[in-house]
């Protein structure tokens, strides 16, 4: 028996306009509301590159509303004191908890395909 091919990803190269796009649908999500790294990073576009998501944040610092994007299921992915700072910026915004994980029913932001226009 014959053994079907491997499938893969194509991969894009870094470049600065997926990154520009990833910081435009975080700089969409409205204060009191939460979207995954999935969730924004299909927004931009690229819905493969939830990790880029991840390191656009971690190169931006605080010039990006960091606080508003979530793991899968509206948990929180950092560690230590960088997840209790989020925690305390999103309850600021209103954001409500269940547990550890925040209340998507309430809060996700959906992203509209007419935000992203020029």
């Amino acid at each position: 028996m014959r053994k079907p091919p491997a499938r893969r990803l194509l991969r894009a190269p870094a470049s600065e306009q997926r990154d520009a796009a990833i910081k435009k649908a975080i700089r969409q999500i409205p204060k009191g509301k939460v979207a995954t790294y999935a969730q924004v990073a299909a927004a931009a576009g690229y819905p493969l590159y939830h990790r880029q998501v991840v390191q656009v944040l971690r190169k931006a610092g605080d010039s990006l509303p960091w606080q508003r994007v979530v793991g899968a299921g509206g948990r929180i992915r950092l560690k230590r004191e960088m997840a209790h700072e989020q925690r305390i910026r999103l309850e600021m915004e209103g954001v409500k908890f269940r547990g550890a994980c925040v209340v998507m029913e309430e809060h996700q932001h959906v992203f509209r395909p007419w935000e992203f226009e020029e």
